[in-house]
């Protein structure tokens, strides 16, 4: 069937209307910080509380809605035919209501009744079990008697068919039902299924069972059994008009084509532009997303605003890569806000012009800096060429690679990320020295330390006991002042002694008795909790798509090491910490003051 994205955001909501659900409609893409991560990434993380148990405010047991997600984790995927950093789930939930019996009978009549597809053809995963949960033969049966064969039911391991929020503890999780269907009907040998390599099954869909909780180790039962199906919205549009580039979908099709008018090209015609007008076409529409979302942010160096920088930056540069003036970045979010997301985020509609204004300032700021950096990276690179040639006249074998020393300079004087040089240098047929770049980086950082008080990062002094105590302690201010005050306050700067801590941090008026007092005492029930305090070593891309609190995240190396406090705070930190939070004592906030104009500062001591 053909169908537009209008029409199947419109026939996924009234399919479950008619079954007794209520749009509740989507939240703010940006994380409230409940659940510990920086973007919304799955249309259920906004319900968590609701499928732990807590009651929703509408009342009902029976929710859907189509949600906007972002995550950008594999940003360096985008560009091909279905990579996206913004992305929509098509959801529907039971809370503590109806369960597998109903949800298989369910998705099965919207795929069959509703979108036409065979029975036959139709193919499903279920969770094979392992020792923390059992076999999922209830849902092989349920699927069973609906008529799906018997040889189309796949037994898959967790790492396939069990769903949980990765980074996050208390959470809901359980095991799911994946979807698949046949792209065509040949098969291109006699082992050919939903496994195989020629990509004949696409995912549909899935519901998620989730049964339990899960805990810092293990799972335990949740009281009522939930229901969390979610359909890829670009992925079933792209599926039911039969495509297999999501980027031909209406979704995109105006803006793809728009590029192509202005480039005087054609979509698919070559390789490295269609790749440019896909990143292009992918990153300003999750950036006009988070500018023009509820909570919008705008770009910066730090939390959500640094990732929204790096995407509209790389959509700036990969415009002027193929010759597609910067101004027309504008044009194309415009068609966004105007033509494809008017009806269903009117919000955009709104702050259009406040959205259009923020990329500008951004494209100002950036086409500067780029001009001159790229000017130096092309000296860096001619520089190699000229030493590449002339020790090919004496027999010399050089790499054509970027030293540390040179991409250090490009980040530190230029504000080129290494990110941002490695991707240029594979376009030369260059490779970059990481991990020369790394020692520079850490060379730069002894060298700011001697001028800075204290020998450790995060502000402190020295490593004994005491100070270790309000290190960990400052973490737990850090996340409860975010609770208070809201996501925008984190860390501008600390200084931590034996004797007691100091933490800066934005705010635009003296906090009340009453804030203070709510910090005071949300410390202090973790400090009560006994929270366990562990570190991970991670790539700072994924310490950043968790939710790991930072300060300026392009200064650090590629792998950092982010410190846990049971599942209230995370942190890029380098320690130390203690085990647990009850080894702290009481916490008590002996001043809040200010230390310059939008910033206060709290002294607080441990008793």
């Amino acid at each position: 069937m053909k169908i537009t994205s209008k029409e199947l955001r419109e026939t996924w909501l009234n399919f479950c209307k008619e079954r007794g659900h209520i749009d509740i409609g989507a939240v703010s893409l940006i994380g409230d910080g409940s659940t510990g991560v920086m973007f919304n990434v799955a249309g259920m993380q906004p319900l968590m509380p609701y499928l732990l148990g807590a009651k929703h405010p509408s009342g009902k047991t029976r929710l859907c809605n189509v949600q906007g997600c972002v995550r950008t984790v594999d940003i360096d995927s985008v560009g091909d035919a279905s990579h996206c950093t913004f992305f929509e789930m098509m959801g529907n939930w039971s809370l503590g209501d109806y369960f597998k019996k109903e949800k298989t009978q369910w998705t099965f009549d919207l795929l069959t009744k509703v979108f036409g597809l065979d029975k036959n053809k139709i193919c499903c995963t279920v969770f094979a079990g392992d020792e923390s949960a059992p076999r999922d033969e209830e849902t092989a049966n349920y699927l069973k008697a609906l008529g799906i064969k018997e040889e189309n039911i796949y037994y898959k391991g967790k790492e396939d068919n069990w769903w949980e929020l990765e980074g996050t503890v208390g959470t809901p999780c359980g095991p799911d039902n994946e979807w698949f269907y046949p792209l065509w009907d040949k098969k291109c040998c006699d082992t050919c299924d939903i496994d195989c390599k020629c990509h004949r099954y696409v995912e549909i869909g899935n519901d998620v069972y989730t049964q339990y909780m899960k805990l810092e180790n293990g799972y335990a039962p949740l009281k009522n059994k939930n229901v969390d199906t979610g359909f890829g919205f670009e992925r079933m549009l792209m599926f039911l008009n039969g495509l297999t580039d999501v980027y031909e979908t209406d979704l995109f099709s105006d803006v793809i084509d728009y590029m192509c008018q202005k480039l005087n090209v054609k979509y698919n015609e070559d390789e490295e532009i269609t790749k440019s007008m896909r990143i292009i076409a992918d990153h300003m529409r999750t950036t006009i997303m988070l500018i023009g979302d509820v909570n919008g942010i705008v770009p910066s160096n730090v939390g959500a605003g640094y990732i929204l920088r790096r995407v509209m930056r790389r959509a700036i540069r990969h415009a002027r890569k193929i010759n597609l003036d910067s101004s027309e970045l504008i044009e194309i979010a415009k068609i966004y806000i105007e033509k494809v997301y008017n009806v269903a985020y009117p919000l955009l509609v709104e702050k259009e012009q406040y959205i259009l204004d923020e990329i500008q300032k951004e494209m100002d700021k950036f086409n500067k800096a780029l001009d001159l950096g790229l000017k130096e990276f092309d000296k860096v690179i001619g520089g190699i060429e000229r030493h590449i040639q002339f020790a090919k006249e004496s027999g010399e074998d050089v790499k054509r690679e970027i030293n540390g020393k040179a991409s250090f300079r490009l980040y530190d004087t230029f504000g080129f990320p290494i990110e941002l040089t490695i991707e240029l240098a594979k376009e030369k047929g260059y490779t970059v020295d990481e991990e020369g770049f790394k020692k520079a980086f850490s060379e730069h950082q002894e060298k700011s330390k001697a001028v800075q008080k204290g020998e450790f990062k995060s502000g402190l002094g020295d490593t004994s006991e005491m100070a270790t105590k309000y290190h960990t302690a400052t973490h737990l201010l850090n996340a409860a002042l975010k609770l208070v005050l809201g996501e925008k306050s984190h860390q501008m700067g600390s200084n931590i002694t034996a004797e007691r801590l100091r933490f800066d941090f934005p705010c635009d008026h003296k906090m009340t008795e009453e804030e203070l007092k709510r910090v005071e005492d949300i410390v202090n029930d973790w400090i009560k909790q006994g929270l366990s305090v562990y570190k991970e070593e991670m790539p700072k891309e994924k310490a950043v798509e968790i939710g790991a609190e930072h300060q300026f995240i392009e200064r650090y190396p590629d792998n950092v090491t982010v410190y846990f406090i049971g599942d209230v705070s995370k942190e890029i930190c380098t320690g130390p910490h203690v085990n647990n939070t009850n080894e702290l004592g009481k916490f008590k906030i002996t001043k809040e003051e200010s230390c310059g104009s939008g910033l206060r500062r709290i002294k607080a001591i441990l008793e």
